[in-house]
């Protein structure tokens, strides 16, 4: 039966609601004549049932006029129990005016008796139907607990409660006054209590909705969380609800700068807008992870012109179209060019910043995948020396003012030729910012970037979801961390503060233990670890062992002894650089090997040079070990002769 009333059309619902609410106010007027006559049953004479109907079509006149019959029961808000107030006193002011007007007896109790029992007859109608409409909703929808009890909870549980997907049983406060109290019909229990709330309430899942101005430390708090074994995840950010670009009820997995735990690096925005502002810009490898954040974030500055350089089709598609909904929709008129190109065609590099003006190139074209560049040795120094080589002297010639290396911690020290490769490379931008002063090179070092293609994080979580084993290479390997958006800041930060030749590098904290972020991420997605203690969990780590190249940690400096800069989390390192000829005769030794196809000549020159390269293995590339160590010596040998 009430399956028929909820498939009802809208209109006959809206006559079933009129119908329903004249017997109520009918019923309504009866009871409070009868309690004010003290008779229980109470006949009307024919002046008192004029009055009484004339009331109840006037109230129903005042109901549709105030909108209270186009509110959808089962989504009733605050609003509609105000229009059924404001429609119950309008009635009894009716009532007592019909009476004095037709000059029928109306004592004057009734119409407070009777406006009371209407509001209790025709709110809790409501409220009836929709209980039962979301009773056997809640039944079907998981049970989940909210970590925050201010204003992002509340507007969380209102949402998910309208939802068909979670059903919110208590709030976690981390006030110890809140404790106990009721918000929104919703228990709220202290964080100590956390454990108890879960057993009561059968709680499957904790759903984080911190007030962004709560200072609460997410580190610690999610150190408590850990040991609960349910799934942790989070909403969006107020910024990303103001912009339009989420729902207060996407509920999604736990942020990297959760995991992260710590505080994010503040830019100098101020800084970074006078060297942007109103210029010309062009980012290599703008497809990239760390290239199209970094356009994300320039285009916001309002550069004159933005030049998307990438040898990636799709990817310079796909960042173009996403920059220009955001010139559109923000309506920052910044002229956006996407250049289809390889950094290690210098002519093009050169014709495509002489044609736009530019004046500043951030570098973000590279090869940065440790056993793929081992595989592939000429490929990677082609592209991360030379492309790095070319871009620098095509930005010299076309005049640029700034040029910035996105460069990496593995450059230190490095035991893989893409650590070798960068460290080159900025040897090459080092030996160029002695040999001319037009152009101001520096470069920018900073940790794995979380998020990135490469990334451990959405590995693991891949990994995890397909029911493990999660692969870790060594059990005491650590790393430094940072978000994109932090690496792009960094990048800006120094691009503005560069003099010439300077290594800038992120003060980063703590380095991070790989297996513990594993075991973090298992149980902040409701999991156990499987090990031999407890053979009956559901997610092994597994130790695959390190790969070709590949460090158990890594370093941010070369020496110990930083310089400060104006920004309190930015140092500049000192580190030991190459006179231009040495640069040009390494180069011209790397051009050689290259063309000979010769990658431990490759090698051995990377080693010579003050890279501090000292690889941990024989040569990995994979043609070279696959025969062409032993055809090509004898092929170079044919060709010369050949000239000869």
């Amino acid at each position: 039966m009430f399956e028929r009333f909820l498939n009802l059309s809208r209109f006959h619902k809206r006559l079933v609601s009129v119908f329903v609410d004249v017997l109520a106010l009918f019923f309504a007027l009866w009871a409070a004549f009868s309690l004010r006559l003290d008779q229980q049953v109470w006949i009307p004479n024919q002046g008192q049932l004029v009055v009484c109907g004339l009331t109840v079509v006037c109230t129903i006149g005042v109901f549709i006029k105030l909108g209270l019959y186009r509110a959808v029961v089962r989504y009733l808000s605050d609003r509609a129990f105000l229009t059924v107030i404001s429609g119950v006193v309008i009635s009894a002011i009716t009532l007592i005016l019909l009476g004095y007007w037709l000059e029928i007896q109306v004592p004057r109790s009734v119409p407070i008796i009777y406006g009371a029992l209407a509001f209790i007859f025709v709110s809790g109608t409501r409220m009836t139907v929709r209980m039962l409409v979301h009773r056997p909703k809640n039944r079907n929808k998981q049970f989940v607990a909210i970590v925050g009890a201010g204003e992002t909870g509340l507007q969380l549980a209102n949402a998910l409660e309208q939802g068909t997907e979670y059903h919110p049983c208590a709030f976690i406060t981390l006030r110890k006054g809140n404790h106990r109290a009721l918000v929104n019909g919703i228990p709220v229990y202290d964080i100590s209590h956390i454990e108890r709330a879960v057993k009561e309430h059968r709680i499957k899942r904790l759903l984080l909705a911190l007030d962004a101005n709560s200072g609460i430390d997410r580190k610690r708090l999610l150190k408590k969380l850990e040991p609960l074994a349910i799934p942790v995840q989070t909403v969006p950010t107020m910024s990303e609800l103001v912009a339009g670009q989420a729902r207060i009820n996407d509920v999604r997995d736990l942020e990297i700068e959760d995991l992260l735990g710590r505080d994010p690096v503040q830019p100098d925005n101020a800084q970074v807008a006078r060297s942007l502002y109103n210029g010309a810009v062009m980012v290599t490898g703008a497809g990239g992870s760390i290239g199209s954040e970094l356009c994300r974030q320039i285009i916001q500055h309002r550069p004159s012109k933005l030049v998307l350089f990438e040898q990636s089709e799709y990817s310079l598609y796909a960042i173009e179209r996403e920059l220009q909904a955001i010139n559109r929709i923000e309506g920052l008129s910044v002229e956006i060019h996407a250049l289809l190109g390889s950094v290690t065609h210098r002519r093009r590099c050169e014709i495509a910043m002489r044609s736009f003006g530019i004046e500043t190139v951030y570098h973000a074209a590279a090869y940065k995948h440790v056993p793929l560049v081992e595989h592939n040795v000429i490929e990677g120094v082609q592209n991360n020396v030379f492309g790095t080589f070319h871009v620098a002297e095509a930005a010299i010639a076309a005049g640029v003012k700034r040029f910035v290396l996105i460069s990496t911690d593995k450059a230190v020290r490095p035991t893989n030729v893409m650590g070798a490769s960068k460290r080159m490379a900025e040897l090459v931008l080092q030996g160029l910012a002695q040999r001319q002063s037009d152009t101001i090179f520096s470069m920018v070092r900073f940790g794995n970037v979380l998020g990135s293609s490469g990334s451990v994080v959405p590995l693991f979580r891949d990994q995890i979801r397909d029911g493990g084993p999660v692969t870790v290479t060594h059990p005491d390997i650590i790393r430094y961390f940072m978000t994109i958006p932090e690496a792009s800041q960094l990048v800006l930060q120094a691009g503005s503060m560069g003099q010439g030749g300077e290594v800038f590098v992120l003060d980063m904290g703590e380095p991070v233990k790989i297996a513990d972020l594993a075991r973090k991420m298992i149980h902040l997605m409701g999991l156990l670890e499987k090990t031999d203690d407890r053979p009956d969990g559901d997610i092994e780590i597994v130790f695959s062992g390190l790969r070709p190249g590949e460090k158990l940690y890594e370093e941010l400096l070369i020496g110990d002894n930083p310089q400060g800069t104006a920004h309190p989390r930015i140092m500049m390192a000192r580190e030991a650089s190459m006179p231009w000829e040495e640069v040009e005769q390494t180069l011209n030794g790397l051009i050689r090997a290259s063309h000979e196809f010769d990658c431990q000549g490759i090698v051995d020159i990377l080693k010579s040079a003050p890279t501090g390269f000292s690889p941990n293995g024989s040569v990995a590339d994979l043609v070279w070990c696959n025969g062409a160590k032993d055809v090509i010596p004898f092929q170079v040998e044919k060709v010369r002769q050949l000239h000869q």
